[in-house]
């Protein structure tokens, strides 16, 4: 008798964390790593669109790890992903048509605009705003 198994792949997303999660590690360590944000939106939005739950609980963990290690506002991601999601982009399509003209906009809508939606929620709750550490200690 064969089993009716819903979600067939449920270790490559497994996987795929705790790769985020050693690469976010070295990316504190070796300061030239990028912390690969853009590419979590992309995962995230995507799994909004096939309503994969397991995939959007996976990525909310490695956004949750990616916040803890940067000391960022605890689910602040997650919400300016949303934020991103349902309003921003949208908008974006409808006003060009150009899909590698949206796609590199809404990169550095993810980069400069979080930082800007960090900003506006460190000066509302009268946090430290998180710094940008560009030292680079050389022997």
């Amino acid at each position: 008798m064969q089993r009716s198994i819903s979600h067939q792949k449920t270790l490559t997303p497994f996987v795929y964390a705790l790769l985020f999660i050693v690469y976010i590690g070295l990316s504190s360590i070796y300061l030239f790593l990028p912390p690969l944000l853009s590419i979590l939106y992309m995962l995230f939005s995507d799994a909004i669109k096939r309503e994969d739950t397991i995939d959007i609980v996976i990525i909310s963990f490695c956004l949750i790890i990616f916040e803890a290690e940067k000391s960022y506002l605890l689910f602040s991601t997650i919400i300016y992903f949303i934020l991103l999601y349902k309003f921003i982009i949208p908008k974006l399509k409808q006003v060009t048509s150009c899909k590698s003209c949206v796609k590199f906009i809404t990169v550095v809508i993810i980069y400069i605009g979080f930082y800007i939606f960090s900003m506006v929620l460190s000066n509302v709750f009268l946090f430290e705003l998180p710094n940008i550490n560009y030292y680079i200690k050389v022997n």
